[in-house]
Order: C-alpha cells, then sequence, then structure tokens
C-alpha cells in the first residue's frame, strides 16, 4: 500500500467530532496551567504526556475535567478556541463542528455573556485570518444531571450564538441514561438545532438506541457497540444516521481493546456512513490526519478511499449546502490532482 499521509496531509477536511477543551495543545495546556498555578496539571509539556495517560474511561474524565477548571476568563477561553482553529488550518480542516461545554465554564465563574462573545469572537477570526468555518455543538455533561441538562438548554436558547448549529450529550454513559434528558433535546430540536449525543462508547447498542428514539439522534458520537446489533446497524445504514467514529480514542480510553479489531471494518461493511474524527486529539496524541491515517490502513483504503471518508464527513455535517458542495468539489478536485501526478 502506498504511504497515505502526505495525500492526507493535503485532503482538505471536516471534522464532526472534535471537543473545545480537549483540543488544547501541549503548549496551551501548559500555558494555562502556568497562569492558574493551583491547578494540579504540569506545566512542563513534556509532563503532559504521562498525565494524558490514561487508565481507563473514568480517569480521562478525571483530567479531562481538570484541563476544564484551567480554562477560567474569557480571554482563557478565546486564546484556547482560536489556537484549537490553528491547529485544525495546519491540517487543511476546513469546517469542524467543535463540541462546546458551555455549563464546564460558567459555573466554574466565566461570565456567560463573555464566554458566548469569546467563543464568537475566536470563530470569526478563525475563519478571516485561518480559512476555517467553526460552528458549536454546545453539548450536556452527562455526569453532572439533569442540572446541568436545563442550564444548557437556558444558555443554547436564551443566548444562542450565531456559530451554534447542534446539541449533545457527553460524558460517562455507564449510570448516565439517554432517555433523562429527553424533554432538553426536545426544546433544543424545536428551536432548530440538530441532535448529536453520545452513545454506544462504553456501553452497549441499546444505548444508541436510546438516542435514536429519545433524543431523535441524526448523527451519533461514537457508536462503537452498534455492531453488537445487526438491526441498529441496517437502520443507521438506511436512514443514512451516521456514526462519529474516533479510533484511536476508542483505544485510549479503553472503549475497543485492540485498534486492529476496531469495529469501524464492521460498521463500513454494513453500509454506515462513517466519518473519521479525533475527539481530544492533544490528549490522546493524534490529530485528525493521524485518525485518517489510522482508519486508512484498518480498512485498506488507498487515496480514492480516504477521499470517501472525508466526502463522508462532508455529507453528515451541519454545513449549508452550497458550503457542502463547495467543499466536496474541493476534495473531489484535490484528489484527482493527486492522482494525475506522477512519483507523489
Amino acid at each position: 500500500m502506498n504511504d497515505l499521509h502526505p495525500f492526507i496531509a493535503g485532503l482538505p477536511k471536516a471534522e464532526l467530532h472534535v471537543h473545545h477543551v480537549g483540543s488544547a495543545s501541549p503548549r496551551i495546556v501548559s500555558e494555562l496551567a502556568a497562569r492558574h498555578p493551583d491547578s494540579k496539571v504540569p506545566t512542563d509539556p513534556d509532563a503532559l504526556a504521562d498525565f494524558f495517560t490514561f487508565t481507563d474511561f473514568a480517569h480521562f474524565i478525571d483530567v479531562y475535567l481538570s484541563v476544564v477548571d484551567l480554562v477560567r476568563t474569557p480571554e482563557d477561553v478565546r486564546l484556547l478556541t482560536f489556537e484549537v482553529a490553528r491547529d485544525m488550518a495546519r491540517q487543511n480542516i476546513r469546517y469542524a463542528e467543535l463540541t462546546v461545554t458551555p455549563f464546564s465554564s460558567t459555573r466554574r465563574g466565566i461570565p456567560e455573556v463573555g464566554f458566548m462573545e469569546a467563543i464568537e469572537d475566536a470563530r470569526k477570526a478563525a475563519e478571516a485570518e485561518l480559512g476555517v468555518v467553526l460552528r458549536w455543538c454546545f453539548d450536556i455533561p452527562g455526569e453532572a444531571g439533569l442540572e446541568s441538562a436545563a442550564e444548557t438548554t437556558r444558555l443554547a436558547l436564551d443566548l444562542r450564538p450565531e456559530g451554534l448549529v447542534s446539541f449533545g450529550l457527553g460524558g460517562p454513559e455507564v449510570g448516565v441514561g439517554r432517555p433523562q434528558f429527553k424533554p432538553y433535546f426536545d426544546r433544543a430540536i424545536a428551536a432548530g438545532l440538530h441532535s448529536v449525543p453520545h452513545a454506544g462508547e462504553t456501553t452497549g447498542p441499546q444505548t444508541v438506541w436510546d438516542a435514536l428514539t429519545a433524543l431523535r439522534a441524526e448523527r451519533i458520537g461514537h457508536g462503537t457497540s452498534s455492531v453488537q446489533d445487526p438491526a441498529l446497524l441496517a437502520h443507521l445504514a438506511e436512514h443514512r444516521i451516521a456514526l462519529e467514529v474516533c479510533p484511536t480514542s476508542n483505544i485510549a480510553t479503553r472503549a475497543v481493546a485492540d485498534i486492529d479489531r476496531h469495529p469501524v471494518r464492521e460498521m463500513v461493511e454494513a453500509g454506515v456512513l462513517v466519518t473519521i474524527n479525533s475527539d481530544d486529539p492533544p490528549m490522546f496524541g493524534t490529530d485528525l490526519n493521524g485518525e485518517y491515517a489510522v482508519a486508512a490502513r484498518i480498512l485498506g483504503l488507498d487515496e480514492l478511499g480516504v477521499a470517501g471518508l472525508a466526502k463522508n464527513a462532508v455529507e453528515a455535517s451541519f454545513l449549508d449546502p452550497a458550503g457542502k458542495r463547495k467543499l466536496a468539489a474541493e476534495i473531489d478536485t484535490y484528489t484527482a490532482n493527486w492522482l494525475r501526478t506522477p512519483a507523489q
């Protein structure tokens, strides 16, 4: 098989499952930790590698929340958001739906209006200066219970920033049933937001069914256990409900034991619309380019196959129709030019 890394590096891409705070690079994390020395997060970028080695999903959540605690002011929020976009631009990511958890920031004392202004200022600057189009998914942190659901819904609907397109549910799945969040998703959907909950990452396929039936999910975050239920796979394939697959994340959190047996292969064979994403890339020692390379190896793809994955993300995105056509055409043009150029 050809070395696909150079092709992937230049490929125009969209990313649909990537977390705001979880995308903070070691440089930014260490800078924020230095600003807030009472944190347990190391300031030495080298020490962050050990800090970001997880024993299980619960440990990952603990580490993730310790990084969330570093973002304490609107200035921190703005810095983080723009720098995430800068890292995306380096990977030729043209469009990203960034999962933001405003409850985690506002309950720590960041003024809610200041938070919204910070992410919107960074979004506009990223598009103007870097050519990266950002949109927001406001995410309920499930471990914080229904209080966080009510507050996230209020922030999303009462202070709705221009870039907000979807409504999600993250955090641990075990003991955090999806149906209890139905009233909040109903309100968000009625207000025109898309439903994109996490489900089936660390629990079985019933959690995915719950997300589909109770939360009216249009895409599923992870959905790893969907392969355990052929009827569920058939439903996802028939209705073009995309799975936001994050291979390296699943290994890092122990949701999947072995990358070579990742269920993405079964998903694709069942005809499911699969998108490839990085989740919390610096925490997992990866980026979207790396995840495409991993997926290409697991699936045995060539350049056309990888380009197909990129176009899946465009199809499953909430980009406007004209924007979808433009980005899909850019992917096709890049791929055609690459394949007709000898000795890549």
